[in-house]
């Protein structure tokens, strides 16, 4: 039996120790808050928290759900923990907390977020808005991060594809009314819909809980705003590509680049450029687009465990 019917079969069982009896051994999947930087933080987590960390971080527009079928498939060496970012997901920010969403910010609490778990050595999956988020960690602490996996998470000018050129217009004349251009083109269900589907060969595949739940929490009040900051903001990580490259040339830290190869946003010369930086990097390309993990959970799950041991992560 294959490992994803085992998986998916497993899933229907009402309790672990029912999964036990029936053969199975499927990692439980918690879900968990807790408080850091005046930020009341989701995450899902799974594994033995003796074992080396995995710390997986989304991208726009999704939350720790996106990794919903890679977790168990890594929990049974590693821990495994999830977090929603400030503005996506569940966690939740009071508003008194009068948050500046911009992505030194979402660092800032993924840096809060890693001490209130006593998180002191991880290996790092990073996709889309992750990136910036936790490369700008690793520059901060790189003696914190055994390992990166880039999924179609960028740090090259190289990788910004053409469906950049509406919020390129917008990082240069922020007005009222490019910023309304993005929210009545972008931020809706189409517009989350076509994230998913657009590279795929057979977008049937894509669950479409998936995209219905991101399009879904989009439309909590108060959030296309966060959105189109984060958007404007987004420019702030072009400036910083410089400074990632340096952190990769200095540290050297064991990457691998996992990329959906028909991604119109993060093309795969982004991928291929992290070998500019540390020759060793490894490469590979999925045939589908920039949601990779939403049809090709499996074969990351595999390259990871492969690539991880092969590197020796540890805490």
């Amino acid at each position: 039996m294959s490992q994803a019917r085992s998986t998916q079969t497993a899933a229907g069982f009402g309790s672990e120790a029912a999964q036990q009896s029936a053969g199975f051994s499927v990692p439980v999947t918690s879900v968990c808050h807790v408080e850091a930087d005046g930020v009341r933080v989701f995450y899902r987590a799974a594994g033995d928290p003796n074992s080396p960390v995995v710390l997986l971080l989304h991208g726009f527009p999704t939350s720790s759900f996106m990794f919903r079928e890679l977790i168990p498939r890594l929990a049974r060496d590693y821990r495994v923990i999830a977090p929603d970012l400030p503005g996506f997901g569940f966690t939740e920010v009071p508003a008194e907390r009068k948050y500046v969403y911009s992505f030194d910010g979402l660092a800032a609490t993924l840096n809060a977020f890693t001490q209130a778990l006593k998180i002191r050595r991880f290996a790092v999956y990073v996709f889309d808005y992750g990136a910036p988020t936790g490369f700008r960690l690793a520059m901060a602490h790189p003696d914190r991060v055994t390992a990166i996996v880039s999924q179609n998470g960028n740090a090259y000018e190289e990788g910004l594809g053409e469906a950049w050129a509406p919020i390129r217009k917008y990082w240069a004349e922020p007005t009222a009314e490019n910023r309304e251009v993005i929210r009545k083109n972008i931020l809706n269900f189409d517009g989350t819909r076509w994230q998913y589907t657009h590279g795929v060969a057979n977008p049937q595949n894509v669950p479409p809980e998936s995209y219905a739940l991101d399009a879904a929490l989009l439309e909590r009040p108060g959030n296309k705003d966060i959105q189109l900051d984060l958007f404007l903001d987004y420019a702030s990580n072009v400036k910083l590509y410089p400074a990632f490259q340096d952190y990769f040339r200095k540290a050297k830290p064991p990457v691998l680049a996992i990329w959906g190869k028909n991604d119109p946003l993060f093309v795969p010369a982004g991928a291929e450029a992290f070998r500019k930086d540390i020759p060793n990097a490894r490469v590979e390309f999925l045939d589908t687009g920039h949601f990779a993990i939403a049809t090709h959970y499996v074969e990351i799950a595999e390259a990871m465990q492969e690539f991880l041991a092969a590197d020796r992560v540890s805490q």
